[in-house]
Parts: C-alpha cells; structure tokens; sequence
C-alpha cells in the first residue's frame, strides 16, 4: 500500500521526478511525458465517471470505467520503471485480454457503423471521446519513448486497446450508437 505523508518534497523544483528504483529524469523527458499523458487519461475518465452516477443502467459502465482507471496507475507505474529487470508493476497480458473481451462484449450490442462518428452525443459519451484522444495521444508519447528505450510490450498493446474500449464505450453511452453523431462527408462544402 503506498503512504502519502508529505505532499511535497521540492526534489523537483529542479526540474527532475524520480522513477521507479530510483533515478532521475528530466520532466519533460520522454517518459514523464508519457505517464503524464496517462495521468491525463485518467483524470479525464474520472470526469466521465461523474456521468454515470445518476442512472442505474450505467452501473457497469461505471465499474468498468474504474476498472481502467486502476489500471492506468498501473501502466503510469510500468512506465516509470526503468530497469526491465527490476520488480516493478507491470500491465500484464491478461489486461490486455480483458480489455478484448469487454471490446467484443459491449461491440456486440451497438449498431452498425454507417460513417465515422463525431465526438458528442451525450455528456457521457463527449467525455469518453476526449478521453480516446488523449489515450491516442498517450499512444504516441509512449511509442516515441520505444524508439530509445525499452517499454513493456504489454504496456504499448494495453493502451492501444483502451482507446479501441473507449470508442464502443462512447457509441454505448450514445443508446448503443442511436444517438451517435455521424459524419457527413462534405456536407459544409
């Protein structure tokens, strides 16, 4: 269990964070730059959440949504880690699976794609949109920090899956993509 007695501890005012086992990094390194865009992720979740807490037929969603939540922290702490060889948090395959199954199940349910979606729909649904972007985004830092230095395969494959969860979970906060807002292709023009 982590204990959090002292909130700040100006190791960082020069700039550096710590990573897991104890180095240092500049924080606009590419690491930092990746959990943070986890972190990012998660506290957009968080607000999805809010969304949910009104309607019992978004329960599940809830629960799931905490699920991945809890499990950002654990990819935030995976990429903190520098030493492959080191105990450490890691994601781990069965993660990823999960991640899968819950694509297929909540998949399985909606309606037919007929055009890309735009963001909205309802409230729920915009949140969980900005929350695939910045999962996308978290795609990328992560996949620019694998250029020079090791990431957990599982890691990179776990976020990948999370944007794919996020945008059925949108089309199932929209009535099982009812309430999508499709785009029309040069509809201004």
């Amino acid at each position: 269990m982590v204990k959090l007695n002292k909130i700040y501890t100006r190791t960082g005012d020069d700039g550096t964070t710590s990573l897991v086992g104890g180095g240092r990094v500049s924080k606009h390194a590419r690491r930092p730059s990746a959990f943070g865009e986890v972190d990012e992720l998660n506290s957009v979740l968080g607000l999805a959440r809010l969304h949910c807490q009104d309607s019992d037929r978004l329960q599940a969603l809830d629960r799931q949504i905490a699920r991945i939540q809890n499990d950002l922290f654990d990819l935030g702490a995976d990429l903190a880690t520098v030493d492959e060889t080191a105990p450490a948090l890691r994601i781990t395959q069965a993660q990823v699976a999960r991640l899968e199954q819950e694509i297929d199940v909540v998949n399985s349910n909606l309606q037919p794609l007929t055009s890309f979606i735009l963001p909205g729909g309802k409230p729920l649904a915009a949140w969980l949109h900005l929350g695939r972007t910045v999962a996308r985004r978290a795609e990328r830092r992560m996949t620019e920090l694998a250029v020079e230095e090791p990431v957990n395969e599982a890691a990179m494959q776990y976020i990948n899956r999370v944007s794919d969860l996020l945008f059925v979970l949108t089309r199932h906060a929209n009535d099982d993509g009812e309430r999508d807002v499709l785009w029309i292709p040069g509809d201004n023009q």
